[in-house]
């Protein structure tokens, strides 16, 4: 994974924790959305719908398939901002 501008980070963290009502501490780049936070599928689309107001990017379906750590939906944002 190639280095996470801080910015994309804290921004994901702040809609992660608005959505799943968890503290930021809990945020890692390493944390597993659905297995460290609880979240369910329809949580997941909701922070997709965050994601894509936030950063002005689209997240096609079959993307979000492959979002399992935090890392991983940051790395995307980078990649498609």
């Amino acid at each position: 994974m190639d280095s996470i501008d801080n910015n994309v980070f804290i921004s994901l963290r702040k809609i992660i924790c608005d959505q799943l009502d968890i503290d930021e501490e809990r945020v890692t780049l390493e944390s597993n959305i659905l297995e460290d936070f609880d979240a369910d599928s329809l949580d997941i689309v909701d922070i997709v719908m965050s994601i894509e107001d936030e950063f002005g990017i689209e997240v096609p379906d079959d993307e979000i398939e492959n979002f399992h750590t935090v890392g991983d939906v940051a790395q995307y944002i980078e990649d498609n901002t």
